[in-house]
């Protein structure tokens, strides 16, 4: 080792270095920070690169990637891999490894991806491990795993300091009587004859006191198998104080509070992301040389990666958009009987014009077969969300609403500034949508349909819980506080008035029965549950967006087991597949579908022959005198206490009222000040006033208030020059504005766009105040237009048909917000006989 010089003699002449060995947070329950927060330490840090490797997962590059390429540092991208302890006849023994085993277990291997091959390979590897174990865990061994899988990889070897040790009972940072390096020279010989000169030993000095030795040995290894050594950190976190959180997570890790964990905890804050002055001081510069060499290697970026959709339904003999368009205007024969319309038409047009221009073509033509299995199995679906702006998927049946009677926007779908993939989320049945999912698999097989992740992470109730167990509170403490999470939003609460609330339940200050914890303990607790909000905790299946490919999923992006039987997720969320550009195919459940099917099957049984959706009449005064007398009990989304006393007062004569009433009893209106505004101006229509034509375009349907996110980016569009794709973005900031504040860097242009085309500053702040009002509660024009659908149906179907309603209810149960029992008195009130 180096001995340690002033840092003043080298300030100037830091060596230059490249971090290979680095977890995120994202290694569950081992790493502390974010992908985002590793990747701007090291650009801050100077350094020349730094890898990614998280345990057997890469589920956290995609925001690394994000985050190097805004700074412009060269990412590394890999994965470590923990082999159980050799066996005796040196041949190693299988083991299942997941986030609640040690790590100090055995020797690790780190894969870095040279390109995309090597990435592929990489993917595949992790998968075969992924697959072979429980969720949440994976499975490597010496002989049992395909090393060779890993090729176009450059390959890592840390060898476990426990396992070159005679005293096997010592801790391993302690100095070690003797070494033995038989074993490690036939592990090292082997996978030098599987990866020649992209094998390295790696050499990490975290200021232990057995350090010097280790390098020792570590030389002396290198000399006997002729691969060479590399330097690197075993990263944990971004900075060293972040180390009272790394030994929380430990804890939490182990199931044991932080004072029970011994030798498991990291002895020092050494396991962080240091600067290249220290890392001078420490490392050889030949070994600091060898990870800028690594680095070269390693060229491999995200950015290579190319989504191919499946072809499977595309039709004999015609092309991707030639196919589009032949079931589109096959289906508008369908839709439209009468004759399609000329302003339909060119809305048809202009869509297909738009999927052709951003090649979405095959992504439509894959929801459209997934919908007509379900139809042909007669399984209830209908598409919803933002899909309902569209007319190409009403004409092929994808959605209910026909967008010609609506006032959408198509550019809240598909737009081209965006060039963002499309999001289709389509409702099935709660009790068939199986029958679906296994469709999709038995069509493209486990290596080419999964389901994405969705990345649950630590809140409140949670870090609070997680934390305060680790730190031995008291356990009633704990649920005291955790039960009363909601006014602790992750910073650091005023001491006192927690004080307080442990007195009001209890606990004493003096320390009686229940002795109350010191400031100093209350501080630190409220201070690691705040840092611990927002991390990881685990990967979750996503509600039912699948992802689906022409080539191998699995060489893109890792699969692993989930919980349930018979399903496989990705390591990658929503956000994650939309930053790579991978298209998502919602396939959802929705309980009342289910009970509308067995409804309809009902009255066809009753009726001798098919009655269907589309044979209930529109616009029943009936079925309105009965929504607006708040006889709702068991319909869909209209059932509630808060709206039923809304019913009465909005009075709904037609179906856009039921959007609107759909839509307006939501946080976002309510807290954006619009329901009352809303509720005197339907008293009297004819005095709505609007500060221009413009903007009575956007308003007149909610009479001036703007109730629908489509509203938002039509006044951004009209009254301050937005483009679609700019209002667009302006939506999807206000979707986290409390989060990132993402809406406040539209304000100036905003509020100067509308300013300059002769909206008074007091209006245009205005509005602005309402978008912040909305935050991200404010809900979609088409998704209330889906729902309002679905809502109208049930309500005809109570009120037309009962007894058939009460029985699809309770042969659908669980479902809705009524018991059983209520339903049935409900009924019974309605003169049903049970």
């Amino acid at each position: 080792m180096l001995p340690h010089k002033a840092s003043g003699s080298i300030a100037s002449t830091a060596p230059a270095y490249a971090e290979l060995h680095c977890m995120s947070n994202f290694s569950f329950q081992r790493g502390t920070s974010h992908p985002e927060e590793l990747v701007e330490r090291a650009h801050a840090l100077g350094y020349s690169a730094l890898a990614i490797t998280d345990e057997c997962s890469v589920a956290g590059v995609v925001r690394a990637h994000g985050e190097a390429k805004k700074l412009g540092l060269k990412l590394l991208l890999g994965a470590e891999f923990v082999l159980p302890p050799a066996a005796s006849d040196g041949s190693g023994a299988l083991g299942t490894f997941g986030t609640s085993d040690s790590p100090g277990l055995g020797w690790r291997l780190i894969a870095l991806a040279h390109n995309l091959n090597g990435w592929g390979n990489l993917c595949e590897f992790i998968t075969a491990a992924r697959r072979a174990a429980p969720k949440g865990t994976y499975q490597v061994s010496w002989a049992g795993s395909d090393w060779a899988q890993l090729a176009d990889c450059e390959i890592l070897a840390i060898p476990a300091r426990a396992a070159f040790s005679q005293g096997h009972g010592r801790h391993p940072q302690l100095p070690q009587p003797a070494i033995h390096l038989e074993a490690a020279y036939a592990h090292i010989s082997r996978l030098k004859a599987l990866f020649g000169l992209n094998l390295w030993l790696v050499l990490e000095l975290l200021h232990h006191l057995d350090d010097a030795l280790w390098q020792h040995t570590l030389k002396n290894l290198s000399s006997l198998t002729g691969v060479p050594l590399v330097a690197a950190g075993d990263v944990h976190m971004h900075v060293r104080s972040r180390k009272p959180l790394q030994d929380v997570i430990t804890a939490v890790r182990l199931g044991v509070p932080v004072a029970e964990c011994g030798f498991e905890l990291q002895s020092n804050a050494e396991a962080h992301l240091r600067s290249r002055e220290r890392i001078g001081q420490i490392y050889p510069a030949e070994l600091l040389a060898n990870t800028l060499a690594i680095a070269a290697r390693c060229t491999f970026s995200l950015d290579e990666l190319r989504y191919q959709y499946p072809m499977e339904t595309v039709a004999n003999g015609l092309t991707p958009q030639e196919t589009l368009r032949q079931y589109t205007y096959e289906g508008a024969s369908q839709r439209y009987p009468q004759g399609i319309a000329a302003s339909v038409q060119l809305q048809i047009e202009h869509e297909l014009a738009l999927i052709a221009e951003l090649k979405y073509e095959m992504y439509f033509l894959t929801v459209h077969d997934i919908v007509a299995f379900a139809r042909n199995r007669h399984i209830l679906c209908q598409g919803r969300g933002s899909a309902a702006n569209s007319a190409v998927c009403y004409c092929l049946g994808v959605t209910e609403v026909d967008p010609s009677r609506m006032n959408m926007l198509f550019e809240r779908f598909i737009s081209r500034e965006r060039n963002e993939p499309p999001d289709i989320d389509v409702d099935f049945e709660h009790q068939r949508r199986e029958e679906v999912i296994q469709y999709i698999y038995s069509k493209y097989g486990r290596d080419r349909a999964a389901i994405a992740a969705t990345v649950v992470t630590y809140r409140s109730r949670s870090a609070i819980r997680d934390v305060g167990m680790a730190l031995g509170l008291d356990e009633t403490l704990i649920d005291i506080v955790a039960k009363d999470h909601h006014w602790f939003d992750g910073a650091l609460v005023d001491g006192e008035a927690l004080q307080q609330k442990l007195a009001e339940a209890g606990f004493d200050a003096d320390g009686n029965d229940k002795p109350r914890p010191t400031p100093a303990q209350l501080q630190q607790w409220l201070q690691l549950s705040g840092q611990m909000m927002g991390a990881p905790r685990h990967l979750s299946q996503h509600v039912g967006g699948f992802v689906l490919t022409q080539g191998k999923l699995t060489r893109l992006v890792p699969v692993e087991n989930a919980s349930m039987a018979d399903r496989s997720i990705i390591q990658w969320d929503k956000d994650d597949l939309d930053a790579m550009g991978l298209l998502k195919v919602d396939v959802l459940a929705l309980g009342m579908l289910s009970a509308i099917r067995r409804c309809l099957d009902l009255i066809s049984a009753e009726r001798g022959y098919r009655f269907e959706m589309q044979d209930i009449p529109a616009e029943d005064p009936a079925t309105y005198d009965m929504i607006c007398q708040a006889d709702t009990v068991g319909v869909f989304q209209i059932e509630s206490r808060a709206q039923m006393s809304m019913l009465p007062r909005l009075k709904p004569r037609c179906f856009y009222d039921l959007v609107i009433e759909v839509a307006i009893v939501r946080p976002g209106p309510i807290q954006g000040g619009m329901v009352h505004p809303y509720l005197n101006a339907r008293k009297d229509p004819a005095n709505v006033k609007y500060p221009s034509p413009a903007l009575e375009e956007a308003l007149k349907r909610t009479l001036g208030v703007p109730i629908f996110q489509e509203q938002v980016m039509q006044i951004a569009m009209l009254a301050a020059g937005f483009s679609a794709g700019e209002s667009d973005s302006l939506r999807r900031s206000m979707a986290a504005w409390k989060r990132k504040g993402g809406v406040h860097k539209f304000h100036d242009r905003l509020v100067g766009g509308m300013v300059e085309r002769g909206y008074t500053a007091e209006f245009a702040e205005g509005i602005f105040k309402q978008i912040e009002g909305f935050g991200e509660y404010g809900f979609p024009e088409s998704h209330a237009a889906s729902f309002a659908l679905i809502t109208y149906v049930s309500c005809w179907l109570k009120h037309h048909e009962p007894a058939s309603f009460l029985c699809a209810m309770l042969n659908s149960q669980p479902l809705g917000f009524y018991s059983s029992s209520q339903l049935v008195q409900d009924a019974k009130r309605h003169g049903v006989v049970v």
